[in-house]
């Protein structure tokens, strides 16, 4: 999924401040589009808090109704430096990208895509989706893989029940609490820094405890609560921040039962420039990447974000703010 936002925020990153051992972030809505577009929740990035591990981007969705909303329209549009995480609760769309892939988007199978130097790709909701629901994701790539070949992967983790929840882990590695356990429930795919990535659901009234890597930040994102992240109660669509040096946390849900993304990885620490679709390191790099895409856009030229069959125009790029982007770490 593409950032459509007209006048997309400067973000610069790498460095976040020390903060709360817990912090509850709440969202802020993005429409993707025009009137009858769909519109996102989205909790990262925010003010004081860019990434967590090398997660930058958290965008969460639904449930939409797709007679009401129009679904998922998003045109060819470019990236750079990024890996893109998809992950649906309930839905179908239609991935097609530059690298020749073209696929769908499942509930329950994680469809990863690497930008690295640089990809162009469109999703559009499928007639078989009467409603969305999910989130789209990404992780910024280090600088020594940011411009690694692109790529797609597909994979469909195995559920794993525990007492009082069930657990999909589609990125590294979740270690529970739990007598049915012998160890952490991993995930094979390619990440280019430790992550966690995993899907959570919590029984009404129960308690799940996670082993945390204490060299890991984490975060919490509700898609269905309130749920209560160690003392602190964390309503719907909101994301728990949880710092660094911390070994486990509870997790209890309310009478409703809870649907929670566990994210994590080591903070990121690079300094980052990242602006509409694209991740670079200093403002030219970023105003380079827009006018290849441009052309591309105005042309059909085979930049370096490539070009794949689609019924349409691609999407154009912002204009860049009138100022100079500017790294932060």
């Amino acid at each position: 999924m593409s950032n459509l936002e007209i006048a997309p925020a400067e973000v610069e990153g790498g460095a976040d401040q020390p903060g709360p051992a817990l912090e509850v972030i709440a969202p802020r809505e993005v429409p993707l589009g025009g009137p009858r577009a769909m519109t996102v929740r989205r909790t990262l990035p925010t003010r004081g808090r860019t990434t967590i591990g090398a997660w930058c981007f958290a965008d969460h969705y639904g449930p939409d109704a797709v007679a009401q909303s129009g679904g998922m329209v998003v045109p060819p549009h470019p990236h750079t430096g990024l890996q893109t995480v998809s992950w649906l609760f309930t839905g179908e769309i239609e991935h097609r990208d530059s690298t020749g892939v073209h696929a769908m988007v499942r509930p329950g199978e994680l469809n990863l895509m690497t930008a690295g130097q640089g990809v162009s790709h469109s999703e559009v909701s499928t007639p078989a989706a009467t409603t969305l629901h999910g989130v789209q994701l990404w992780t910024v790539l280090p600088d020594g893989s940011r411009a690694v070949e692109p790529g797609f992967e597909h994979y469909v983790p195995e559920p794993v029940d525990l007492v009082g929840g069930r657990l999909a882990v589609f990125l590294g590695q979740v270690d529970v609490d739990d007598p049915g356990l012998d160890g952490p429930v991993s995930s094979s795919v390619t990440t280019y820094t430790p992550l966690l990535g995993a899907e959570l659901t919590v029984q009404p009234g129960a308690v799940i405890t996670l082993r945390l890597d204490p060299t890991f930040e984490h975060g919490v994102l509700v898609d269905g609560g309130p749920v209560s992240v160690g003392p602190e109660q964390v309503g719907a669509h909101d994301l728990a921040y949880l710092a660094p040096g911390q070994e486990s946390v509870e997790l209890r849900a309310g009478e409703h039962g809870a649907r929670v993304i566990l994210l994590g990885g080591p903070p990121f620490g690079e300094q980052i420039v990242m602006w509409w679709n694209f991740i670079g390191r200093t403002h030219d790099e970023v105003e380079a990447f827009r006018a290849e895409w441009q052309e591309r856009v105005a042309s059909g030229a085979d930049t370096r974000f490539g070009i794949f069959d689609y019924d349409g125009d691609p999407l154009p790029a912002p204009s860049l703010p009138g100022v100079r982007l500017k790294p932060r770490g």
